[in-house]
């Protein structure tokens, strides 16, 4: 069977187009705790848990491309604390969810916003 994808990643990557992909990296690294090395020219690949990111710069052809992306995370509360500390703005703080989640949700220095959730029940 010929392997259509690279072995272990899903059908489905989120991709974020930013003109400053090193700064979103570490913003990612230091709230996430996300790994990954920033590639030139070729895209970025970034692993938040078991979930991969693409980020690019565009290669000057592409425009920004922010993103909406819901993570869950272990401590909502604590990323949350982290992003504001790496400078993104609060959109919601930590609440209960009534599905179960503890979210909150904050906008990053490149117009993507973070829902940040801990599960606490299904």
């Amino acid at each position: 069977m010929t392997q259509f994808k690279p072995v272990g990643w899903p059908s489905v990557i989120p991709r974020i187009v930013s003109h400053d992909l090193a700064g979103l990296a570490e913003f990612l690294t230091d709230v996430f705790g996300a790994e990954g090395e920033v590639r030139s020219g070729a895209p970025t690949e970034i692993r938040i848990g078991d979930s991969i990111i693409l980020i690019s710069d565009g290669g000057g052809v592409r425009e920004a491309m922010p993103a909406f992306l819901y993570v869950y995370v272990e401590n909502a509360d604590e990323t949350y604390r982290r992003a504001i500390a790496a400078g993104a703005e609060s959109i919601e703080t930590p609440a209960d969810m009534p599905y179960g989640d503890r979210r909150a949700t904050v906008r990053d220095s490149w117009a993507n916003v973070w829902q940040i959730a801990t599960c606490r029940g299904n």
